[in-house]
């Protein structure tokens, strides 16, 4: 019935999107969601050109970065997607995730994403450990990160979310930039006071 994969998965999502209403939040998750399953890049994907042009503009894309589990993102990269998609991605954050390897568990702060990345993103979704309680530091330096850039935002855009000024990550947390290492540690203290407070509970 279709010529390709790409146009069959853009006709089924448009018409259940359509269906459900055009609802405000409808998120798609494209075969090729990274740049290590794109062939030969993202910008020169057929598939991934035929999702931005066949796909309504208001059905959010899923990309996950450069690969499954980014180590980086950067603002290069999501423009390049952008492009492709015609609309900012919806990052799907597999930092955290240990699905994949349940003898490992990620505790270091949120990482790696670089300063003004939220003006290249329609929104940010944290795929975290399998194991609730391990999900603290992740969360709450998410948390941090999150607020350092709302903080140096210059103004609402038309999609509701905030432009960000460039900031060094070198910088002190004084003039609102992130420090991945003073978040951790912000973060650690509310732990131990978490912990702490759960210990005086009944039946603890």
């Amino acid at each position: 019935v279709f010529p390709s994969l790409a146009q069959a998965q853009a006709s089924v999502a448009n018409e259940v999107y359509q269906e459900l209403g055009q609802p405000s939040v409808f998120l798609f998750c494209p075969t090729e969601y990274c740049s290590s399953l794109c062939s030969p890049s993202p910008s020169q994907s057929c598939y991934l050109q035929t999702i931005g042009q066949e796909l309504l503009p208001g059905i959010g894309v899923i990309w996950t970065g450069p690969k499954v589990v980014s180590q980086e993102l950067s603002a290069v990269l999501l423009e390049e997607v952008e492009a492709v998609l015609r609309r900012r991605p919806v990052i799907w954050d597999n930092l955290y995730a240990n699905d994949y390897d349940c003898r490992r568990v990620f505790l270091g702060p949120y990482m790696g994403r670089a300063p003004g990345l939220m003006a290249r993103l329609h929104g940010l979704l944290l795929n975290p450990n399998c194991e609730l309680q391990a999900n603290f530091i992740p969360i709450h330096t998410l948390g941090t990160w999150f607020r350092s850039e709302l903080g140096s935002c210059a103004h609402p855009d038309h999609a509701g979310m905030e432009e960000v000024a460039a900031l060094g990550d070198s910088q002190g947390a004084q003039d609102g930039s992130y420090s991945p290492q003073e978040a951790l540690e912000v973060a650690l203290r509310d732990w131990v006071a978490e912990i702490n407070q759960q210990a005086l509970e009944p039946g603890r």
